[in-house]
Order: structure tokens, then sequence, then C-alpha cells
């Protein structure tokens, strides 16, 4: 028998423990080996039930997600999934009771052999739950199939089309399970096990009927798909998933079986599929930096300090406060201290009128949070993080101060954006302190910290921010100090490129439109009246006295006119759009259009039709174009870095894997060939990055 499964007999119940540490991931011969475990377990006199269980802190996690990048036709995944829907059936087919005993989580594959077990019990703090789709997969073990046997439609396809767990009280009330043990698990699985066998029970999920009837069944099915056409816009995964519920409404087992492995395969070999599995793996080696060895030692962060009570040093205290670390928010004076804890009073009201918090929470978190206008407690920091005007002279001040108030452990982070970061090192004196940390608004709720490191930043401040970062459930990725660090940089080939394209006759709401239509949450344009106007105008502002601009090629005029009139965005109810009072909704105003007709003639342009397939062609070749150059120049260890910095700071879909992984999915052939096009099109200021170039002639992509 596999040396991944445990067998032991106890007081006449066999016990199959699954031992494939970490998390009992389904990886080669697990399976095999539960299955050969049942079978002894079957055929041994001694045993008049059995028990499956997990060993450590989980029961089964799930499938190993490097399988699903070994399966590279439909054939493949076919014989994969026949095989282990036969497996699943002979381990249902056991003649004594097996009860799957349940703690930690038990999600995919593992809720999949669990509901192939007769019976389920769980502890109450476990989990289970369906979340392949989240990977652009269905499940594809049955689980489409014994799940709505044992609960509602409605919760069958929340659990297969959103991917969410669900607890174990909720679990037993709808069906999932047969009983939730308060106190040692396998001790209650034990004796559960002994009834079922006392009273010869053995049931067979596959046997059972659907918990809802056909018709409902099929009509929850319908509704879910009217839904999912607005939340889940772009993904095949989810409507796949709807699909193959519908056949346990509409099919007998073995067919719905054999529809499930059919949409499996559909899903399995997509691109949407190979691209979050590749966002899965890029967010896990984000966190591994070369050069920073996985023992750094790490500086607890036990209290922090954010300088500035604005927009982003609001949200920031409000990460810390989230993850239960006392912070202290300071201001220039009480009034402005005032009008930020103000607003995150509100941003807490907010989810206390949602439901995602409870008055008791919200509370507890305040407490958390303690303005001030002056440096006193900033000696008992371990880190504090400015967050002032982005002003290098205001900046630097700022570092020199804290270096003075704080104790020589404390680290010193700049939520700068665009500023660098040794110029503030060598104004604190204390260069090995100073790292970069780079929220995204708003930075409670996105989940990118780019952490910047300079040229004297130590291993342990890096490796400190990478364990802040998950502590503050963000995704820490370490980039280097160059303007823009890799977030920045790359936007300002996205604007350059939007801007253009506006001048040389698309319209604002036509280029936003086919940037939303690709997958973005918001188009350039709708993003910059989020962020405020006034915030690019001053960036242009600083680079302009230094003699720099922010991307390569013809810089147009139109956010300057907008700003010379005003017009911010959305704080002062115009900027790229028209907002009426209290609102949000954008309003296209033919106004910018003239504007940009104008800018336009100035340079000499022609205007003409622009197609949306030309404004994502642009757009995104400009973006990997720029990230190859980033690459070559060491600013970023890897491309998969560069697909989460753009995937969880500028919400970029995930389904297309980022802007380095989307260049892949293209061909960097195309991508070179579209670079030299444009140069001869538009100027010299196209210019092929080597590393793209390099890749391209090897037949290889970005991630190979």
């Amino acid at each position: 028998m596999s040396q991944l499964i445990r067998y032991e007999v106890r007081d006449r119940i066999a016990i199959l423990t699954v031992d494939n540490p970490p998390v009992n991931a389904l990886g080669p011969g697990v399976v095999e080996g539960i299955e050969e475990a049942v079978a002894r377990a079957n055929g041994d006199a001694g045993a008049d039930a059995m028990v499956l269980i997990g060993h450590g802190s989980t029961f089964i996690a799930g499938a190993d997600i490097k399988i699903f990048g070994t399966i590279k036709t439909r054939e493949q995944s076919l014989a994969r999934s026949e095989a282990m829907h036969a497996r699943l059936k002979r381990i249902e087919d056991a003649t004594k009771p097996l009860v799957a005993a349940i703690h930690g989580n038990a999600l995919g594959g593992g809720l999949e052999i669990a509901m192939s077990c007769h019976y389920r019990v769980m502890a109450a703090d476990a989990k289970v739950g369906q979340p392949e789709v989240l990977l652009g997969i269905i499940p594809g073990a049955g689980g489409t199939q014994r799940l709505p046997r044992l609960c509602e439609a409605a919760l069958a396809i929340e659990m297969c089309t959103a991917g969410k767990p669900v607890p174990a009280a909720k679990a037993l009330a709808a069906g999932i399970v047969d009983d939730v043990v308060s106190g040692n698990l396998l001790d209650g699985a034990i004796e559960f096990a002994r009834a079922r066998a006392a009273a010869r029970e053995v049931r067979k999920t596959r046997d059972l009927t659907t918990k809802t009837d056909r018709n409902a069944g099929v009509a929850a099915c319908a509704a879910a798909r009217t839904t999912l056409a607005a939340t889940a816009k772009g993904l095949q995964a989810p409507f796949k998933a709807i699909d193959a519920i519908e056949a346990a409404f509409t099919l007998d087992f073995e067919a719905g079986s054999a529809r499930e492995r059919e949409l499996f395969a559909d899903c399995v070999t997509s691109t949407e599929c190979r691209a979050l599995v590749h966002m899965f793996f890029a967010d896990r080696e984000a966190a591994k930096v070369p050069d920073v060895p996985k023992d750094t030692p790490v500086v607890p962060i036990a209290r922090a300090a954010v300088i500035g009570a604005g927009t982003m040093g609001g949200g920031i205290a409000m990460a810390y406060a989230n993850a239960g670390i006392p912070v202290l928010l300071k201001d220039v004076d009480d009034a402005a201290v005032q009008r930020g804890m103000a607003t995150i009073r509100k941003n807490y009201e907010s989810s206390v009128a949602k439901g995602r918090m409870t008055a008791d929470a919200m509370a507890r978190t305040m407490a958390l949070i303690t303005p001030t206008t002056n440096y006193d407690g900033f000696d008992q920091a371990d880190i504090v993080v400015e967050a002032v005007f982005e002003n290098m002279d205001l900046k630097k001040t700022t570092f020199a101060e804290l270096a003075k108030v704080t104790k020589p452990t404390c680290i010193l982070a700049s939520n700068t954006s665009t500023l660098d970061i040794d110029e503030f090192a060598q104004a604190s004196g204390r260069p090995a302190q100073v790292i970069g940390h780079h929220f995204f608004s708003p930075a409670n709720v996105m989940k990118l910290l780019e952490i910047v490191r300079g040229k004297e930043t130590s291993k342990e401040a890096i490796a400190t921010s990478l364990a802040l970062a998950k502590k503050l459930g963000k995704v820490g990725v370490v980039v280097g100090n160059c303007f823009g660090f890799v977030a920045n940089r790359m936007i300002a080939y996205y604007m350059r490129e939007a801007y253009l394209l506006l001048e040389e006759g698309a319209t604002v709401s036509q280029i936003d439109g086919a940037l939303t239509e690709f997958g973005m949450p918001v188009g350039p344009f709708g993003m910059q009246d989020i962020a405020g106007i006034d915030v690019g105008w001053r960036i242009r502002q600083h680079l302009k006295l230094t003699g720099q601009t922010r991307a390569e090629g013809p810089q147009s005029e139109v956010p300057d006119r907008l700003y010379e009139l005003g017009r911010y965005g959305q704080k002062t109810g115009a900027g790229w759009y028209r907002y009426e009072a209290g609102s949000r909704t954008r309003i296209p105003d033919p106004m910018v259009d003239e504007i940009a007709a104008a800018e336009a003639a100035k340079r000499g342009i022609t205007r003409r039709k622009v197609t949306n397939e030309e404004i994502i062609s642009r757009i995104m070749t400009a973006l990997a174009n720029e990230g190859a150059r980033i690459i070559e120049e060491g600013y970023a260890t890897r491309a998969s870095d560069i697909d989460a910095v753009y995937c969880y700071g500028f919400g970029y879909p995930r389904h297309k894997g980022g802007p380095m992984f989307y260049a892949d999915t293209v061909g960097l052939p195309t991508v070179l060939e579209r670079v030299k096009e444009y140069r001869e099109q538009f100027g010299d200021y196209w210019q092929p990055a080597a590393l793209l170039e390099k890749r391209a002639a090897e037949g290889r992509g970005f991630h190979s």
C-alpha cells in the first residue's frame, strides 16, 4: 500500500490517514493509495467500518496545482478524468461504511473524495469548498454531480462559481456533511462509523436524487447565468460549472459525469486556466527574492506609525489596524488629523452598514488608531510609513526628523509612488532601514504592496517587509528603485498611448470602454478621474524641473489643459468626464473631445477612426515592451512579478495572466512585429526592448 496512506485498526474501525505534507494535496499516488486502503479495509475481517482522515493541519486541500501544467490536450484531460471518476466510484462501492473526517479544509478534489465516502463529519472550525473556478476550471472528479445531490441547487452553484469555502455549520445545515464534532474529531468519527456499521448503513451519494427537483434546478442555473453575465464577464469557467451542474438535474449520474468530464477538458486546456494557474504561482514566487535567504531575520512589527492623514495615509493606517497592529496617525495639525479620522470612521461605518463588519469589531479596530500632531510615541514604533505630499524636499525633511525620533531598529518606509528612495535614505542617515512601501488606493482594500529596495536597504528590511505584507493581507512584490518603480513606470507608457489615441481620433469613453471590455475594472481616464488629474500634473512638473519625462515619445498636453481648467476629476465634479453632484457616474463631455482635437491640430495630427482592436494592441504592446526593459535593467526579478504588480495594483484581469503573460499568449514574435510597425508609423520612440527581441528570436516567452 502507498506510504502516503497509513492504515490501522482501532476497536474494529479501520483508520485511513492521508499523510502527504504539508496540506495532503492530491499528488501522484494519493488517490491510488486511498483506493487501495479502502479495498484493504473492505476485506479486513477485523474492521467493521472505515474512517478517512488527514494527518496534520488539514483533511485534503485539493489537487496538486502543478498537475494542471502537465495536461496539454483534451485527450489527456479526458483520460485522467475518466480514471479519477472510476477510482472514486470504486471507493464509493465499498460495502462497509466509509466516513470522511474533515478538519482544516476539504477543497476541490478533497471535497470530491469526501463526497465519494458514504458519510462526512467535520470539526467545528473546518471548511469545505469547490474553488476550482479560481484556477479557470470546474470540479472534474464528480463534484458538480455529487454536490447537487447533497445540497440545494443555489448553494451548489454558488460554491462552484464563486469558489468560496463553506463553514461547518452551514455545510451541516445544507446537507453536505452529516455531523459536526465538537470534541476530538477522530474519536467522534469513529463513534459515527461504529453506529453506521451497527445499523448496516451504506449510502452512496451518486445514488441520491438531486436535493432540488429538475425544473427548479434548471431554473436556478438559468438565473445564475444571468447574474454571471454581469459579474463574470470575460470568464468561461463559471459558466461551464453551471452547465455541468445543470447536467446533474437533466441527466443520470453516468451521463452527467461524462458531461462534466467534457466541460472540464474545455477548461483545463484553455488560456484562462493557464493564466490563472500562472497567477497562482506568481503570487508565491513574488515572495522569493534571490539575494534574500529564506532564513533572513525578520523584525517583529508590534507597533506602527503613519505620517500623513490624507487619503493614502488614512488607508494605510486602516490596513495596519485591520491586521490588529496599533498605529499612530500623525499630521501637521488637529484639523488635518480629525479629517483623516472622520474619513476612516466613515469607511468603517460603511462596512458595518453592508454587514461586512460588526459594530463591536469597528470599535475595537478604531481603538487601534491613535491620532496625533507630534512625534510622541514614535520611539516605540517598529515601522513608520511616510505618506506626506509627493514633494522631494518635504519627504527628505520628514526622513531626517524620523531618524531623530525613532529607535535605531525602526524601519522607515515611504509610500512615494515615483520619487527616489535613495535620496530619502541619505537624508535619514540610516539608509539600511529605509525602504519603499508603495500602497495602492484605497490602501485598506487593494492587495498590492510594491516594496522598493534602495541601494543600501538591508536584507532584514526586505524580509521584514515581505512578512509584514502577508500579515497585512497584501501581496508584497520587491522591485528596484527607478522613477515610478515598476507599477508607475509602466503605467506612464499605458497612459501615453491612451492620450495619443485620444488625439488621433478615439474618444475618452471609447478608450475606457475598450479597456473595460478587455477586463480592466476601469479605463485609463476613469482611473485618472478617481486618482486626481492634479496628481499627475504635479508629477509632470517635478519631471520638467529635472529635465525628464515619464515616458519616451510625444507627451500630450490634453491633461495639462484639463488641470488648467480646474478639472481634477471626481473631487471637482469634472475631469475627463463630468459628474453630477454626489454621483460618481461618468458622463462623457464633448469639451474634452474639442480639447483633444485642438491639441492634435497643434501637433499636425490628422484625426481618423480608431478601432477598439488598435486601442488594445497599442496599449498592451507598450506595457509588454516597457516591462521587458524593466526586467533587462534588473528592476523586476522576473516577468511574473510584473504580472502580480499589474493584477493586484491596477486590476489587470487575472484570467489573462498579467501584461507579460498576455504578451506570451499573443506570441512575442507578434508583439515584436507590432513594435516595429508602430515605429514606422509613429516614430522612433517605439524601440523594441532587447529582451523582447532576444526571446522572440529564441522562440521563447517572457516566462519560459
